[in-house]
């Protein structure tokens, strides 16, 4: 099939963490006449498919749940018979694969720049056009609101454009999917119906051939099948393990053979009559160290206490894929934060689960788990409760003491991670979603994996008006997470308050917020009395007043002892605790300080251990979080953050809205994941100064920034030893951990590279490479064409600009456009904050007054 850009096809960088679709093509036309000879296309996965495998495919794009009799099984030659039947009636200009005509993508969510609001379907709004920021295909959009706001011109990523340049446009797009036509029969076919990888598409001629014509070569022993996958074929299963995702592979296959023997054992059958969740995968697709800046204001306010400027974290994302009819499927996902020993307090060894995503299409569907298995629920829940468990244990096993969730469902019209879910899949209620992982909590808790279960308002005795109450420094302070957001909002505002109140009450000795600060003792481990205690007891109060009513929602997971009394993890030291639980299953526990200064207090001031049956039990030392080898460390542009992974997704249409779109979403991701791009500077022969294509080159591992062509070897020859460079492009095999490795290392140099190109003054550098990047510079600031108007030296450097500049940790970076990436980035994740917190505090003020609506009567 000859293909000429499809919507599937492309993920170019066109602006600031910004993915661009490809100029759609609905025609892509078959190359008759040019046919190689059936098998080796590598643009379809079918093309890995048994013949029964091609019929099951097909039969599932035909027959909907209804006419399948709604998930019962159906016989073989039945389920032909009917998927014949369901073809035989569609059009002439219909998809010879499901026997539907045209079928639209879901328009992607657009929000406004500067208010953050989304711009709703249908809606005006305005945006920059090509022709204004020099052929750049820009998504910044602006409400009818917004933009009679702006007064003169926007600045956008550092450059201003003028309101006057700013094009009105309808939020009406409709764009159709994709076509490929069969090189043998002509047919025509959706281009996800058949599995078929646009990026594969090379100079607009890619082979393909249908699954009809598949079938018939296999029948007539024409066409060999294909035993060795291509890379742009290869299922979950060959993704990198690392020792997280094969703990928790094995885990839940043990756990889901228990399930399975007990469901057997309970209705008197066979182990082998019992339905079985089958084909499941999990791997960690991105594992890196990344460094969580504390936000401006809250730093500010407390500077005096030596509160950290700075996190580092490791973020992880787990993904589960299961094979269903032939082929993976992307099920759930989930986003963590991994603050280590190194970390400073309050994070010190704490996990925040910071996103999790399901699509609902786990097979078998309508099975209850086993009684004795857990609190009663469906097969795909207890699965994904048991990852989560195992998640849970594993990070015990490593050191972490606790783990924070925030239980909020995203909203109508939202996606965390997996973009565009089934229509028929509802968005869970928070009361829902949040008995939802206490019921998993419960689990782990049987199991001794949790030891106890709080929340963020209990546990920093956000309710009290003693002296109780913690200090804002003590709250975890994590990356995306409600409190470190509302107080960087709420912070400006507390302190106009107290400015006002002062110069109000000076002169006229008026009892001041200082003085009643000093009274109620509150605010005493930053000194009663100063302007920062005052902040720190309003900034508490407000938030302990807004969360009330949403307390369970701010779960707090403990794997360790912690004392109730200073809030520390009780370890390598003595635990005292009550033998006798509370009602509801607490534990009370001092740690050894704690109860060396209770015990000197006179039995009347005693107020924690009075009337206690304390025990003392030694606790030994916690174990170091394992710091990662080479194969732990993960890079992946699209899962760097769950927005990047959004926007690949919504830039190019890979929805999970039904099965079908589901399963060639999920082989794309894979694509992606097993063919990272190169990087975009290639290496030079510093013999004859030829630019060496991929995987053409020598690289000298003795000398500094040494390539040499294939040809100069053989004639000049180098006096070490020489290794072979990189993977050639299109290469048809999985990468290798050394390919990864290499890879990474080629990056690393390439940056290396970028910024001493950026500051070297030296004419005539050592290095030829330092010249070239010196001219693409050049280029990039005189030409007019630049990299949206098709350019590709200006893409290339673009692309550099783009992979430094998110790694980049220097303030004042010289690398051009460098802070101004830095600051669009950042502002970009501050409007994903800020709409989801603005949502949740909308959910809140309805659940309030509900609540006051409840009691008034």
């Amino acid at each position: 099939g000859i293909a000429e850009g499809a919507g599937s096809a492309g993920a170019g960088l066109v602006g600031a963490g910004e993915y661009a679709v490809a100029p759609a093509s609905i025609a892509v036309k078959g190359a008759v006449g040019n046919k190689k000879g059936p098998g080796g296309e590598g643009t379809s996965l079918m093309e890995c498919f048994s013949p029964d495998e091609l019929r099951t495919h097909l039969a599932s794009l035909r027959l909907t749940e209804k006419d399948a009799g709604k998930g019962q099984p159906m016989s073989a030659r039945r389920r032909d018979a009917e998927s014949d039947k369901a073809i035989a009636g569609a059009s002439e200009s219909a998809c010879k694969a499901c026997g539907v005509e045209r079928l639209t993508f879901e328009p992607p969510p657009l929000y406004c720049y500067s208010c953050v609001g989304r711009i709703k379907r249908g809606q005006v709004y305005f945006h920059i056009p090509p022709h204004a920021s020099g052929g750049e295909v820009r998504k910044d959009a602006w409400c009818n609101g917004c933009y009679t706001a702006i007064a003169g011109s926007i600045e956008v990523e550092g450059q201003k454009y003028a309101k006057a340049l700013l094009a009105k446009k309808k939020n009406d797009d409709d764009l159709e999917e994709p076509w490929v036509q069969c090189d043998y029969c002509n047919s025509w076919h959706h281009q996800i119906c058949v599995l078929f990888n646009g990026r594969r598409n090379e100079g607009g001629e890619a082979p393909f051939t249908c699954p009809s014509c598949i079938m018939s070569q296999l029948e007539a022993k024409t066409r060999t099948p294909t035993a060795t996958r291509p890379s742009s074929q290869l299922p979950a299963s060959v993704l990198p393990q690392t020792r997280l995702s094969f703990f928790l592979q094995e885990r839940l296959r043990k756990v889901l053979s228990s399930e399975r023997n007990e469901r057997a054992k309970l209705q008197g059958k066979s182990v082998e009559e019992m339905p079985a969740a089958e084909g499941l995968t999990i791997r960690v697709v991105s594992s890196v160290e990344k460094k969580l800046e504390t936000k401006a204001s809250f730093l500010r306010a407390f500077k005096d206490q030596n509160y950290p400027a700075e996190f580092p974290y490791r973020s992880k994302v787990l993904l589960l894929f299961q094979k269903i009819e032939g082929v993976d499927v992307c099920l759930l996902g989930i986003y963590v934060q991994e603050y280590g020993s190194d970390c400073p307090a309050p994070n010190n060894r704490r996990v925040y689960l910071s996103y999790l995503d399901s699509v609902k299409y786990f097979r078998p569907s309508g099975i209850q788990v086993a009684p004795g298995m857990g609190e009663p629920c469906a097969l795909r829940t207890y699965c994904y409760h048991q990852i989560l468990i195992g998640y849970l244990q594993y990070i015990k096993l490593h050191g972490f003491t606790s783990c924070f969730i925030w239980a909020c469902p995203p909203f109508q019209g939202e996606d965390y991670i997996l973009y565009c879910h089934p229509k028929e899949q509802k968005v869970p209620k928070a009361e829902k979603l949040r008995e939802w992982y206490l019921k998993m909590l419960r689990q782990a808790q049987k199991e001794g994996i949790v030891l106890s279960l709080s929340n963020l308002h209990d546990e920093f005795h956000l309710g009290n008006q003693n002296h109780d109450i913690a200090s804002a420094t003590e709250l975890p302070y994590f990356d995306g997470d409600y409190f470190p957001g509302v107080a960087e909002d709420w912070i400006p505002g507390i302190q106009k308050e107290h400015a006002d109140a002062a110069k109000k009450n000076k002169g006229k000795g008026g009892k001041t917020a200082t003085a009643a600060a000093r009274k109620t003792g509150k605010g005493k481990r930053l000194g009663a009395g100063t302007p920062e205690a005052e902040l720190d007891v309003e900034l508490m109060k407000k938030l302990g007043v807004t969360i009330a009513n949403m307390r369970q929602d701010f779960i707090m997971v403990h794997l360790a002892h912690q004392c109730v009394q200073c809030r520390k993890c009780i370890a390598n030291d003595n635990r005292w605790y009550d033998s006798t639980p509370s009602a509801h299953g607490a534990v009370f526990e001092l740690c050894q300080e704690c109860y060396t200064v209770e015990q000197a207090l006179p039995i009347h001031e005693k107020r924690l251990t009075n009337g206690r049956d304390l025990v003392c039990e030694a606790i030994p030392e916690l174990p170091n979080p394992d710091k990662p080898d080479d194969g732990e460390v993960m890079e992946s542009e699209f899962f760097d953050t769950r927005q990047a992974f959004l926007s690949l997704c919504q830039g190019n249409h890979f929805q999970f809205d039904s099965l079908r779109r589901a399963k060639h979403t999920t082989m794309m991701v894979l694509y992606h994941l097993n063919n990272p791009s190169e990087p975009a500077f290639v290496a030079t022969c510093n013999v004859c100064q030829r630019e060496l294509e991929p995987g053409k080159g020598w690289r000298c591992e003795t000398c500094t920034d040494y390539d040499i062509c294939e040809e100069c070897k053989m004639s000049k020859g180098h006096e070490h030893a020489l290794v072979k460079a990189g993977r050639a492009a299109g290469d048809r095999v999985a990468m290798t951990e050394g390919d990864r490795r290499d890879r990474q290392a080629q990056i690393t140099r390439t940056m290396e590279l970028l910024v001493h190109a950026t500051s070297c003054q030296v004419m005539n550098c050592g290095s030829p490479n330092c010249t070239k990047v010196k001219h693409l510079f050049k280029h990039a600031m005189g030409c007019q064409v630049k990299a949206g108007g098709g350019c590709q030296l200006c893409r290339k450097m673009w692309t550099l600009l783009q992979v430094h500049s998110k790694g980049c940790k220097t303030a004042n970076c010289p690398v051009p456009r460098c802070r101004d990436l830095k600051e669009y980035r950042h502002r970009a994740q501050e409007q994903v904050e800020e709409r989801r917190r603005e949502q949740y505090r909308m959910y809140m003020q309805a659940q309030n007054a509900a609540v006051a609506s409840g009691s008034a009567r």
